[in-house]
């Protein structure tokens, strides 16, 4: 009623078929021995194509006990006729075997080579792939700088614009302190002014602010109304009566003061 299961399966643990020793007695040819070429792992077990062969051996036996005997003269042409018969059959069939052994080399030939085309087609893909994006890239660089080339020149054309007469002009100093968006309070960096350098310089840098003794000694010369908070009730701005109620007059009053103010 327990089920069992090992970490390998039989087949990898199935050793080859046991050939007992035998004993062939003497004048029989048991016809199994002429099958000892046959070994497990080589043509074993018995496929078509053995099986074909097995036929073949049976029906050339079967034919060899059909010749005409060789003490009989007049028999050897008949013999010898029936001999070349079989070798013409024998080596047709060779021919046959042969052209077939060719079909089968030529449609693995075929299936290599449409693999070896295949491959070189992927490989043609990807170079073509590769050759694309590089013509990309480069036909991206040169719209780049073409822009960059156009936006120049059109600074440079509304530069020259401004100034068609070729008048010198004199540096107006109030029109730039009163121009907010001028190089005054926002410089260019493409002009050479980059105001985020040396930013270091504007850090403030004190004893009492990095370090813990300095922040010991900066509360302590605090004085206890930052530190200590006093919180004191809100006087009402009207009395209320006994009972914890504002009068009607008085909250009145406060509503005109509001609206007055």
């Amino acid at each position: 009623t327990v089920g069992t299961q090992t970490d390998y399966r039989d087949g990898e643990a199935q050793t080859d078929p046991y050939s007992p020793e035998y004993v062939v007695p003497s004048g029989s040819i048991p016809e199994l021995l002429t099958l000892a070429t046959l070994t497990w792992g080589r043509e074993l077990p018995a496929g078509l194509a053995e099986v074909e062969m097995i036929e073949r051996a049976r029906a050339k036996r079967a034919w060899e006990a059909t010749l005409p005997a060789m003490d009989n003269a007049s028999q050897i042409a008949k013999r010898r006729k029936m001999m070349e018969d079989m070798e013409r059959k024998e080596w047709a069939f060779r021919e046959q075997e042969i052209e077939k052994l060719q079909e089968v080399r030529l449609e693995v030939l075929k299936k290599l080579l449409r693999r070896r085309v295949e491959n070189q087609n992927e490989l043609d893909a990807m170079c073509l792939a590769d050759h694309w994006q590089n013509h990309q890239k480069a036909k991206e660089e040169k719209i780049k700088k073409i822009q960059h080339d156009s936006v120049l020149m059109l600074r440079k054309l509304i530069a020259k614009r401004k100034n068609v007469m070729g008048k010198l002009e004199r540096r107006d100093i109030i029109k730039e302190y009163t121009d907010f968006a001028s190089q005054t309070y926002a410089p260019l960096s493409r002009i050479g002014y980059f105001p985020d350098n040396h930013s270091e310089r504007y850090v403030v840098k004190s004893f009492y602010l990095e370090t813990f003794a300095g922040l010991c000694e900066l509360e302590a010369s605090l004085p206890d109304s930052v530190t200590q908070v006093e919180i004191k009730a809100p006087t009402p701005k009207y009395a209320p009566t006994k009972t914890g109620f504002i009068k009607r007059a008085a909250r009145l009053e406060a509503e005109l003061a509001q609206v007055h103010q």
